[in-house]
């Protein structure tokens, strides 16, 4: 009987041992015939028949094997993480959330030098390493999840602050995972370092399969086609294995269009017929289920991936005439989108910023208006060029009024953040000022118009940034633009004024970049040229040279 369960011990064990090799090779079909050989009631046997069920896109009954697992051997932190898992895939956040939040409770109670996190990337730290508590754990899974569920909520701070839980690594010791979350979500402020982590990613043997897509994508929407063809050539055995058709056919359309704009066109809307399509059997398939809430609340979540697909065809499509300020051919895009999704504040944004630039202010303002009420409770989560065309729109119209009441919410807003936080700066209100000023400016009303701009630059310590000298300096090469022409002749005072300005942003914009350069630009502006100071300095000489002031 001894050497009977000896024998039955060790084959069990090369079963699960081949089941493994099997699943790691990816040939699923092969670990499933192996684990099939294995008892129903084999905990292993639970466990690697939930993680063959995920595979294969049934998260739902995934979820049911590993919570069975759970029932029959207690807390066991990779099968929770796996829970979570298939709630993430199912879209179930909150849910994924609560197994996520065990997890690391369970973590750093059992293991409190664990509970020791990163603060920022840039803080000098002691690193921890790799241990064996980090596997066992699983906090470093459980917290690269969470900070993806919060990054497809559109939660970046949330999603940020989720990986400066994790124990302090340095950088060469950071797993594939937390090495390519890192690189996304810092993608707006550190691009080229994100570049630079993705690429690395994709010569290391194992990477996270969403490395490519995502890097081609960001080089695509950086405008850097040349680049993702480059890693698409070099890898192109990886685009059949690791791509979805969508994401195929969206990159083959990206990487034509700036050699054949046109063949793009036609490839985005052909991609844009067919979710249309699949959109609107969606929306029968809801109306037949409208008594099964669970299955309609399922087709409903279908339905909006797909809408989300949509949308991204369709901005593709429409920036290909809005790079040529063809506005009439991407009011048409937009208007054919509305019958199809006319309830996304994306698509109305876009729409109203088409109006905006064909001076159909009335149009826009209706567009504009319900996203900004939408945030009247912290009308500062509206990007300040919206809150601005707003303002802009309502000055064109006469309804200043409105336009007023609109500029003191904002300014009361900036007034509690600066009293909450001195040290935090916020450019709304400034901004809002600047392009009414400019709105003065580019009507011939300079005197007005310059001085709006000044006034609200003041004080410079605190308003004077890359984005509010964008649309400051406009104002002034506008203004010495007609002055060389002799279409305008400035009094005294004004050009004074004006000089003063130009001393004072020289004075204070000497660390203050000119403007933010492309991550992966070849030829780099010296850092001494690429400053607000050097600019004000070339904008007084010519205002000397133009003015003939003494």
């Amino acid at each position: 009987m001894a050497l009977s369960a000896l024998y039955s011990s060790s084959h069990t064990k090369m079963l699960r041992l081949q089941a493994c090799i099997k699943y790691c090779e990816e040939d699923y079909s092969a670990a499933k015939l192996l684990l099939e050989k294995l008892p129903q009631d084999d905990p292993n046997y639970i466990y690697n028949m939930g993680c063959l069920l995920y595979q294969e896109g049934k998260y739902e009954e995934a979820c049911v094997k590993f919570t069975s697992g759970v029932k029959l051997m207690g807390y066991i932190p990779a099968l929770s993480y796996n829970i979570a898992l298939c709630y993430y895939s199912l879209k179930m956040y909150p849910q994924a959330l609560k197994q996520i939040e065990y997890i690391k409770n369970q973590g750093f109670k059992e293991h409190l030098q664990l509970s020791i996190e990163m603060i920022s990337e840039d803080d000098d730290f002691h690193s921890m390493g790799n241990t064996p508590e980090h596997h066992q754990t699983v906090l470093i899974k459980a917290l690269n999840l969470k900070a993806a569920i919060e990054y497809q909520r559109q939660n970046l701070k949330m999603a940020q602050e989720a990986l400066t839980h994790l124990s302090p690594r340095f950088e060469q010791e950071l797993d594939p995972v937390t090495l390519h979350n890192q690189a996304l979500l810092n993608m707006d402020t550190k691009p080229s370092d994100g570049f630079k982590k993705l690429a690395s990613l994709l010569q290391q043997p194992f990477f996270p399969h969403v490395t490519f897509a995502n890097l081609l994508l960001l080089y695509c929407k950086y405008e850097y086609v040349y680049l993702a063809a480059d890693v698409l050539a070099e890898n192109a055995h990886l685009t059949h294995k690791i791509f979805t058709p969508y994401i195929y056919e969206l990159l083959d359309a990206l990487l034509m269009s700036q050699k054949t704009p046109e063949e793009t066109f036609r490839k985005f809307d052909d991609m844009c017929g067919k979710l249309s399509e699949q959109v609107r059997k969606m929306a029968k398939k809801v109306r037949r289920q409208a008594r099964n809430k669970e299955a309609k609340m399922k087709t409903v979540q279908e339905c909006k991936e797909i809408l989300e697909k949509y949308t991204v065809v369709m901005m593709a499509q429409a920036k290909i005439y809005w790079n040529r300020e063809n506005y009439d051919m991407v009011q048409k895009i937009f208007h054919k989108s509305w019958e199809i999704w006319c309830e996304d504040d994306t698509l109305k944004l876009n729409i109203a910023h088409v109006l905006f630039m064909q001076n159909k202010y009335k149009k826009a303002i209706s567009f504009y208006e319900p996203i900004v009420v939408k945030h009247s409770d912290n009308i500062l989560n509206v990007s300040a060029v919206v809150l601005a065309n707003l303002c802009f729109s309502y000055v064109m119209t006469c309804s200043n009024t409105q336009a007023e009441e609109l500029m003191k919410e904002i300014e009361k807003k900036e007034k509690q953040i600066s009293k909450d936080d001195p040290n935090k700066m916020v450019f709304h209100h400034c901004i809002v000022n600047l392009v009414i000023g400019m709105l003065y400016c580019t009507k011939g009303n300079y005197e007005f118009g310059i001085s709006r701009v000044i006034k609200n630059l003041e004080p410079y310590d605190k308003k004077l940034g890359t984005d509010t000298w964008f649309y400051a300096k406009q104002c002034f090469l506008s203004l010495l633009e007609n002055i060389a022409k002799h279409m305008v002749m400035p009094v005294d005072s004004v050009i004074k004024e004006c000089i003063h300005f130009l001393e004072q942003c020289m004075r204070f914009g000497k660390t203050v970049p000119a403007h933010i350069q492309h991550p992966l630009e070849e030829r780099c502006i010296q850092i001494s040229k690429n400053t607000v100071a050097y600019e004000a300095c070339k904008l007084l000489t010519l205002f000397y040279e133009v003015t003939c002031w003494k």
